[in-house]
């Protein structure tokens, strides 16, 4: 009997503790299917480590105990998937959003989110439109394609010594706004011309025609605007038909799965792209060490985005934490004014909500495994 009452108060206990305690529900945008998958997961993966570290650590607001759940939905690359996910984020009452991964869904989702007044961070989009459509709601942690575009376009003339330029994009609003922006680069900096633009679409998997034109050009560098899925495939095309030249992108390509796609036409240096963030020597013990921990949980590499998503989360929760509220009224200015050491480096945002101070991440491939050859501030 004695036995019984002890399960009895145990369960009591237990059910008191819950009931005490109050749930923050965080949303995270991404596509989980389709030819992004890989790097939606990695957003998902990288927000639940965040979640389970807050849980773990016992955090509090406002000195309440706080269970931090996840809500994680497939916006499948598309735009119009993307508003309904937003919606339905919504509709459960989550008090931030981490996403979503491609411009062009988290563009149109920013709409959603910004008439409900819930903040939304990205950890991936890139186009300057996202923050620069007036939205109070609206964050991104790291750099936009103003800084990437020019970075690369920086990098083909002056480093790589190109004189012929290609250029190719997808379409999406991420691929052609990448490819425009490192156009303006190019223009900018002189010295290189552009001597074929061509267009494809992000489900494309034929690029031979528009590779054969290229080849045609004897083009030193070809810019490709567009995500791994395809530039794996054209990689392997470029091969095949002879094409030469250093192939350039952003961070739509940069991913550990980039060798697994493009095979054996991946060779050594061949590849250069950059990652919308930087992590400087001091940050690298930090990094290395999450990136450890995400191996050991999901016996999988971080491809390029779960660190932006675990510090996306951490954001959020310290933004929550100051204003000693999970109410998104009330925390969305601390947010705006908030500075935070993450995973990925010094987290601070501007009036439009743009990463003060960004920072991106210049790689190549060799052997391949992705190779950080500097990192670089504008």
């Amino acid at each position: 009997m004695r036995y019984v009452s002890t399960i009895l108060a145990a369960c009591a206990l237990a059910s008191a503790t819950a009931a005490a305690q109050t749930i923050v529900k965080i949303g995270a945008a991404a596509p989980l299917s389709g030819p992004g998958a890989h790097q939606g997961k990695d957003i998902e993966n990288g927000a639940q480590m965040a979640i389970d570290d807050l849980n773990a650590k016992g955090v509090k607001i406002g000195g309440k105990p706080i269970k931090w759940v996840l809500q994680a939905e497939d916006d499948a690359s598309d735009p119009k998937q993307g508003t309904a996910v937003a919606q339905k984020l919504v509709d459960a009452g989550v008090a931030g959003v981490v996403g979503h991964l491609n411009s062009g869904t988290t563009v149109p989702a920013s709409s959603i989110y910004h008439r409900a007044g819930i903040p939304q961070i990205s950890p991936a989009a890139t186009t300057p439109t996202y923050t620069h459509q007036g939205y109070e709601t609206a964050f991104r942690i790291v750099a936009n394609d103003n800084l990437v575009g020019a970075a690369l376009a920086r990098h083909a003339i002056k480093k790589l010594k190109a004189g012929r330029i290609a250029v190719i994009d997808d379409r999406t609003a991420f691929g052609q706004g990448l490819a425009d922006e490192f156009v303006k680069g190019v223009k900018k900096i002189g010295g290189a011309e552009i001597v074929s633009r061509q267009f494809t679409n992000d489900r494309a998997v034929d690029f031979n025609a528009i590779l054969t034109q290229i080849g045609a050009r004897k083009p030193d560098v070809i810019f490709y605007g567009g995500m791994d899925a395809a530039a794996g495939v054209m990689l392997k095309q470029m091969k095949a038909l002879g094409v030469g030249g250093k192939f350039m992108s952003g961070d739509g390509i940069c991913s550990e799965k980039l060798p697994l796609i493009a095979g054996d036409a991946l060779d050594d240096d061949k590849v250069i792209c950059v990652v919308a963030g930087g992590i400087g020597k001091a940050q690298e013990p930090a990094h290395a060490a999450f990136a450890a921990r995400y191996k050991q949980r999901y016996q999988l590499d971080v491809q390029t985005y779960a660190p932006y998503a675990y510090d996306a989360v951490m954001v959020l929760a310290a933004a929550m934490g100051r204003a000693n509220s999970a109410a998104p009224a009330r925390y969305l200015p601390q947010l705006a004014n908030i500075t935070y050491q993450g995973v990925t480096g010094a987290i601070a945002f501007d009036a439009k909500g743009d990463l003060r101070d960004a920072a991106l991440t210049l790689f190549t491939y060799r052997q391949g495994r992705k190779t950080k050859l500097e990192v670089v501030r504008q």
